[in-house]
């Protein structure tokens, strides 16, 4: 159900710490004279001087491009009505704190005291050379037709009153789904529409642009049915007239099917939604109450498709989806304009999204499973992170082909990656190594595949194209778990191992295991049995040569698979021992821990070993590793101390065999990290004028710990445990891990592979 909050609560949270939701920040240094006086006068006339020659560079030079005011006269302010312009003032905050969180656009909110549509007019475009776009917001009807209509005629920066069209893009695309679903077409089915206000109307009109026949709508007012015999109808009801010989509520829903709901709740009855044509689809978008509960639609019959304005049911239609990145779409292309085009791209690109796989962190949110395009799944949620990259560029590119757009986008790729980028999304290393992943086509073994994070990971790799997935494990199990879950895995290759079709090759594969380990203990009898572990099996398939690379970990020790790929892979030559490496993901870039799993008090030998492993594997991220050996000691402060003494050796040995390497130690964890402190004390060091991004610990214990602090304390993004020094890929995940951490780890898997051939 909806999360339950106190008035108290409420006043709380706009009251607490700081009055209100938003506030203004720097975006340059300003912290030395030279900094305000290149901030302010005199600095600041230079720019000045040269949009006055060059009035575009008012792009370049200011924040206009990113910058979206939020008007309002707070005449139709969400369901409280006409309750003022200061009074609606927190609304308009929350409008701009949606902004920025979802698509980091930047908004000053304004509220305009006037009902007079000459006199707002006028003072929006007074404003207007300060704003890369306008927003209108909460301005009752039918006076909000002819402001927006006006104001996009007379500026040529975007203008748009999502009351209308944010409601009607996200209905829209959401209607088209729930169509496919009953297998309907827009142009057949016979609309009601209750209400007709700026978002009854501006709902209605764009279905029209889509496909949808007026003769087929039904649309009422308060006082019923649009009908030509009426003689009360303004100029934008008029246009929605029927002649059918209809009047009520209740008449208008006989076999219609579709119910658009934009008016009040509790005003559709059982029996009105009984009445409607089969596979009926009911839209009822009055808040916070809908026109039918929920509950009552779902009772009243099976077959309905049903949507609210409510987040606490499936199907919310969020006006959230929609504008932040229309507006950012339009922004990035500096477009003149909202047009049709662009908000019938937005319809388009919601509703595909909502037919892709969707992310566990989306699944998570809600705490669901596995979200799928169903009854129950037509509209994407809105901390879906997909949002801005998919329906940004969409409105882009609208924008383009319609010709509003001021400042094409050429590379899309680099567009969306700057869309992640805005958000924090960004992960430059696995963008790479997604894209190397992809250049060759590697079969990746899923052991544990009786597990759904592995199944749904697997069908993501997949998707994806990063690898070919092979599932291993019970067949039977496996397609109840997907069927369970809604996962697609039909193409995917089942191996049951403990199945009839498998004895030849779990017998071959018992002979090799037997013929490796048989003068280490190990019986033909042992061998046998052994493969029908789904890791041992799996790590023989790679072996062998049917597949390239092997993930396990979720349902099993870490031993439980380091051991078997020591036996039947083994080490590279030349190695005493492998290592395991996690990369840390931080606001200041990738860091690279080892040993963080596998060796519990190295040698001086092993360490220095570890180190040239783990260069060997930062390489592979296309990162030059510059690593500093950890210790509680600063080259040779203490000079006695075992551990550290142990990290001075192995430094010893990289310098003579390694002179190339960019590596020093023994130093403490800040003087590592700290640049400013490590050139001051130790300018002596090969680490001079680099900064490190590679850290090797003096012990398994310092090491996991670190990592782990960094994970739960620093927020950062963890990526591994990565495996080094076998002579094939073979990876293990923590059992706690998540679906994106396995997708990671068959991704990093992958591109190992290709590295090992």
């Amino acid at each position: 159900m909806a999360n339950k909050f106190t008035d108290e609560d409420a006043l709380d949270y706009h009251f607490g710490n700081r009055p209100g939701k938003l506030e203004v920040i720097p975006t340059k240094p300003y912290s030395t004279q030279r900094d305000l006086s290149l901030a302010y006068s005199p600095g600041v006339a230079i720019p000045c001087l040269r949009i006055e020659k060059y009035p575009e560079d008012v792009y370049k030079y200011t924040a206009k491009g990113n910058l979206v005011a939020v008007i309002s006269n707070g005449t139709a302010v969400l369901g409280l009505g006409d309750i003022g312009a200061e009074a609606g003032k927190p609304v308009m905050e929350g409008k701009g704190l949606l902004f920025k969180v979802f698509a980091d656009v930047d908004v000053f909110d304004i509220e305009i005291t006037t009902k007079d549509i000459d006199k707002f007019v006028e003072t929006v475009k007074q404003i207007s050379p300060t704003f890369g776009g306008i927003n209108l917001e909460d301005i009752k009807a039918p006076e909000c037709f002819e402001i927006e209509r006006r104001l996009v005629e007379e500026l040529n920066i975007p203008v748009m009153h999502d009351d209308q069209h944010g409601t009607a893009i996200i209905s829209s695309a959401g209607l088209l789904n729930a169509l496919e679903l009953s297998n309907k077409k827009l142009e057949d089915v016979v609309i009601v529409v209750n209400g007709a206000g700026a978002s009854a109307v501006a709902c209605t009109k764009l279905l029209l642009s889509l496909g949808a026949k007026k003769e087929n709508v039904i649309m009422l007012d308060t006082k019923g049915v649009l009908h030509v015999n009426r003689t009360d109808l303004n100029e934008s009801k008029l246009f929605f007239a029927t002649t059918r010989n209809v009047h009520t509520l209740a008449e208008a829903m006989k076999g219609a099917d579709v119910f658009l709901g934009l008016s009040k709740g509790n005003i559709l009855s059982q029996d009105m939604v009984r009445s409607m044509a089969k596979d009926c689809i009911v839209f009822a978008m009055a808040n916070p109450d809908p026109e039918i509960t929920y509950e009552d639609a779902m009772a009243a019959r099976q077959d309905i498709i049903m949507a609210t304005g409510r987040s606490d049911y499936p199907n919310q239609v969020n006006n959230v989806l929609g504008f932040p990145f229309i507006f950012r779409g339009a922004l990035d292309v500096r477009a003149t304009r909202i047009n049709e085009a662009m908000k019938v791209a937005a319809v388009r690109a919601l509703a595909s999204l909502a037919k892709e796989s969707v992310p566990e962190a989306v699944n998570k949110a809600y705490n669901v499973t596995n979200l799928s395009f169903g009854k129950n799944y037509i509209i994407p949620k809105p901390l879906d992170t997909r949002l801005i990259t998919t329906v940004a560029p969409a409105v882009a590119k609208a924008a383009m082909d319609s010709g509003v757009a001021l400042k094409p986008i050429t590379d899309w790729d680099a567009y969306k990656n700057e869309l992640s980028k805005r958000l924090g999304l960004d992960n430059k290393i696995i963008r790479e190594i997604t894209q190397k992943a992809k250049q060759k086509n590697t079969k990746i073994i899923f052991a544990e595949a009786n597990n759904f994070k592995m199944l749904k990971a697997a069908q993501e790799v997949m998707n994806e194209g990063i690898a070919e997935p092979i599932l291993v494990g019970d067949k039977h199990i496996i397609e109840i778990i997907a069927q369970n879950n809604n996962l697609d895995i039909k193409d995917l290759q089942i191996i049951d191992i403990r199945s009839k079709e498998e004895a030849e090759r779990r017998n071959r594969f018992a002979e090799i295991f037997w013929k490796k380990r048989q003068r280490k203990g190990l019986t033909k009898n042992a061998a046998n049995e052994l493969m029908y572990n789904s890791n041992y099996f799996g790590i023989m398939m790679v072996e062998t040569g049917q597949a390239d690379a092997f993930v396990s970990g979720i349902a099993s020790k870490y031993g439980d698979i380091t051991g078997p790929a020591l036996r039947i892979v083994g080490k590279k030559d030349g190695l005493d021992k492998i290592a395991g490496m996690y990369v840390i993901m931080t606001k200041k870039g990738p860091f690279f821990f080892a040993d963080t799993t596998v060796t519990l008090n190295p040698t001086a030998e092993t360490l220095a070993q570890t180190t040239l492993l783990t260069a060997e594997e930062v390489r592979k991220f296309n990162i030059e590793p510059v690593i500093a050996m950890l210790s509680y000691s600063n080259f040779g402060s203490v000079p006695e101390a075992e551990g550290a003494v142990m990290v001075r050796e192995a430094v010893k040995i990289l310098h003579t065999n390694h002179p190339e390497l960019i590596v020093d130690g023994e130093m403490q964890a800040n003087c590592a990290l700290n640049r400013e402190i490590r050139e001051s004390m130790f300018p002596f060091t090969k680490l001079q004028g680099k900064d490190v991004n590679t850290l090797i610990f003096p012990n398994l214990s310092s090491g996991n710990i670190a990592y782990k602090i960094m994970q739960e304390i620093g927020g950062a993004e963890v990526i591994g445990p990565i495996l080094m020094g076998l002579k094939k890929s073979i990876h293990v995940v923590p059992i706690d891990c998540s679906v994106s951490e396995i997708v990671n780890m068959a991704t990093l898997a992958a591109v190992d592979a290709q590295m090992n051939q």
